[in-house]
C-alpha cells in the first residue's frame, strides 16, 4: 500500500471511483478535471491517494481557508474497506492540516449515508446539531 499526495494524473481513476460510489454528491463543474485541478493547485499539500499494485483504491480531498480545513470526497474502494486505508488517509490529512497551521477540520456527510457516518464517527468526528447547512449554486451549469 502506498499513500501519496494526489496529482492531477490521478483524476480519471479518482472520478471513476467517485462516480461508482453512492452518495458522493458530485457536481458537474466543481468535480470536473478543471475543477479538481484548481482545487489541487490551491491545496497542494492536503490531498491524498492510496494505491495498491498501482490501482487507486482510496483517496481524500482536503482544503482550507487558513483557519479551518474541510474534507471532501473521501472514499475507499468497496473491496478494500475495513482494511485501515480510510483511517490512514484521514491521519495523513490531519497531519498535513496541522503542518499548515489548521486547528479544526469539518466535513459534510449525507444523513442517509450510514457507512460514511459510522466511519467518521469512528474517526472522532462529531455531529453538530447547532448548525444549519446552507448552500446556493451561483452557476446554473454546476449541476
Amino acid at each position: 500500500m502506498k499513500i501519496r499526495l494526489m496529482k492531477l494524473s490521478d483524476y480519471d481513476e479518482a472520478y471513476s471511483l467517485w462516480s461508482n460510489t453512492n452518495g458522493m454528491g458530485l457536481r458537474s463543474l466543481d468535480d470536473s478535471e478543471e475543477g479538481i485541478k484548481k482545487f489541487l493547485l490551491r491545496n497542494p499539500n492536503t490531498n491524498y491517494v492510496c494505491r495498491i499494485a498501482d490501482k487507486l483504491v482510496g483517496l481524500i480531498l482536503c482544503g482550507h481557508d487558513g483557519r479551518r480545513a474541510y474534507i471532501y470526497h473521501a472514499v475507499v474502494l468497496r473491496d478494500y474497506r475495513g482494511t485501515g486505508i480510510g483511517k490512514k488517509l484521514v491521519e495523513k490529512v490531519i497531519d498535513s492540516a496541522r503542518i499548515e497551521g489548521i486547528n479544526k477540520i469539518a466535513l459534510v456527510v449525507f444523513e442517509e449515508n450510514e457507512i460514511g457516518n459510522k466511519f467518521w464517527e469512528s474517526q472522532g468526528f462529531s455531529i453538530r446539531n447547532d448548525l444549519n447547512y446552507r448552500n446556493k449554486s451561483i452557476n446554473e451549469l454546476n449541476i
